[in-house]
């Protein structure tokens, strides 16, 4: 992966920059924003300023202003980091062609950055052109064979594409090497689930919620795999845990019930609330 970017010469905007960085660790992009933003009126070619700027107004959902930073950056340094953060600022205007542009640019830097194969690949996906991001996808992991992030994309782009047994492969690979790593073992649950091995997913299921137990789609599915299993009355419950967050989320838990084979339907609203409600 590239290297952090860093500024050319010493600086006296050092610790202005350090506390930028730290208001976006902190989750405070509006401060960010304003140091940043000194920084580079002060030295129009700080890159680091830049990078900074561009990712608050990014959070602060002001792309297009983005954009503008980050494009002239961009020009002067040919810095991946920035090219990829540029194609993120494109696609959120809509520019979906200039930000794959982007990012093909930056896919052909050296060393490999990882997370642009990870955004061009995904985003190739999103585009319906599942083959064209397995193969940016696969060209970025043989220059970085430990970019766990690519292979778990992978597998999924592979699922898009019923491959089951390539993204099985692409999933478990990361699940053995990095057993506690969240998306991988939910990868690898929902192919297990696909392939009638209900019993494995649901542990996988199970994992996942203990990591991170507020996830009410990680819920939903195990409910699912424990219908399947016959565990009716800990299936059912687990649907009806999930759908209480909000009307959505009701609506997914009902709907999942009904889409399994050992599930329920319900003829009425009225029916459905009381169930929601371990009512019935």
């Amino acid at each position: 992966m590239a290297k952090p970017l860093r500024a050319e010469r010493p600086s006296p905007h050092g610790p202005a920059l350090e506390e930028a960085a730290l208001a976006l660790q902190r989750q405070q992009p509006e401060a960010a924003e304003r140091l940043a933003g000194a920084v580079l009126r002060a030295d129009r070619g700080n890159l680091v300023a830049a990078q900074i700027l561009g990712t608050a107004l990014l959070q602060l959902d002001r792309a297009a202003e983005a954009v503008e930073a980050l494009r002239r950056a961009a020009r002067r340094s040919e810095q991946p980091a920035i090219e990829t953060l540029l194609a993120r600022a494109l696609a959120a205007v809509g520019e979906r062609e200039a930000a794959f542009e982007q990012l093909r640019l930056a896919v052909g830097r050296r060393p490999a950055y990882a997370l642009a194969f990870l955004d061009l690949g995904v985003g190739l996906g999103e585009a319906g052109r599942c083959a064209e991001g397995i193969a940016v996808l696969e060209s970025g992991l043989a220059l970085a064979p430990d970019a766990d992030g690519l292979r778990v994309a992978l597998g999924h782009l592979h699922l898009r594409r019923a491959n089951c047994a390539a993204a099985r492969e692409a999933f478990a690979r990361v699940h053995a090497a990095a057993p506690g790593r969240h998306d991988a073992m939910i990868g690898l649950a929902r192919v297990l689930a696909l392939q009638g091995e209900h019993a494995a997913a649901a542990e996988l299921y199970r994992r996942a919620l203990a990591l991170r137990p507020d996830d009410p789609l990680t819920r939903i599915a195990l409910g699912k795999c424990l219908l399947e299993l016959g565990q009716r009355d800990e299936g059912e419950a687990a649907i009806r845990a999930a759908g209480r967050g909000s009307d959505a989320l009701a609506g997914l838990a009902l709907t999942a019930l009904a889409a399994t084979p050992h599930g329920r339907v319900f003829l009425r609203p009225s029916a459905a609330a009381r169930f929601l409600r371990g009512e019935g």
